[in-house]
């Protein structure tokens, strides 16, 4: 019922925006591509200088050895363009949210206060909200065809439960909470303009 509810609402998005040259972009993250996500942004015109990016990623897989790396995450964007829309320099503002069970995953990265190594020996199931600002530029390939780079910066709140392994069904930790502040978004996209 629920995914209903959200093809209808984006169908109405879509088809309430004009079809004129640049009024929508269609795009796709090959970051996330890369880590195998699977990943949608849709771009809409509000202003003459303004933009509405909605983004949505989704990794449900679970790799060899067990490994996870699950995920499903929304991210809303407002955009400020100096120049033109869908051209050159912009400034913006983000929400993400989303859900993710993460484990097995062998690294040795410790970053802004978060200890990233304990998920080759821990399973980590959550929640998180955040905020955050971007940078980018958008560069015009052809008439339709634009190539994008992106960073953001921001917050996070995080609560999640703590399992010994990635099979197992017991929690070692329940209700656990994390605070992160540093990179929220980093995007190399490819966009086909309306």
């Amino acid at each position: 019922m629920n995914l209903r509810f959200y093809v209808v609402l984006f169908s109405c998005l879509f088809l309430g925006v004009g079809a004129r040259s640049q009024e929508v972009a269609i795009k796709s993250n090959l970051l996330y591509d890369a880590t195998a996500t699977v990943n949608l942004g849709l771009e809409f015109r509000l202003a003459p200088k303004w933009t509405l990016d909605v983004s949505g990623n989704y990794n449900g897989w679970t790799f060899s050895e067990n490994r996870k790396w699950k995920h499903w995450l929304v991210q809303p964007e407002a955009r400020y363009w100096f120049c033109d829309r869908f051209s050159g320099h912009f400034l913006g503002g983000h929400l993400l949210g989303g859900k993710y069970n993460v484990g097995k995953l062998k690294n040795n990265i410790s970053f802004l206060g978060s200890d990233f190594s304990r998920l080759k020996d821990r399973r980590y199931q959550g929640w998180f909200l955040g905020i955050g600002a971007v940078y980018g530029y958008s560069w015009i390939l052809s008439k339709h065809w634009n190539f994008e780079a992106e960073i953001g910066f921001g917050y996070v709140y995080t609560r999640y439960d703590v399992y010994p392994c990635t099979s197992c069904g017991t929690s070692m930790a329940k209700d656990r909470t994390h605070h992160y502040v540093g990179p929220t978004k980093a995007a190399l996209n490819f966009v086909y303009l309306f």
